[in-house]
């Protein structure tokens, strides 16, 4: 399935958290938000919830 980030115009109550992340893999980061015409957050949000979407399906297969 391919990439796709998510709208960010629905805002939902959240809070903020600090993570470090390799220099590297910020750049990558980046590099998609600049092709996505988004944010960083918006790129590193979209991800961590498909993959937690992921490991949920997966959980409730076994």
């Amino acid at each position: 399935m391919p990439f796709e980030p998510r709208k960010t115009r629905n805002k939902v109550d959240a809070a903020y958290k600090s993570i470090y992340l390799k220099r590297t893999t910020i750049e990558e980061l980046d590099k998609l938000a600049a092709k996505y015409g988004t944010s960083f957050n918006n790129i590193v949000v979209t991800m961590v919830e498909d993959r937690l979407e992921e490991l949920r399906k997966e959980e409730s297969q076994a």
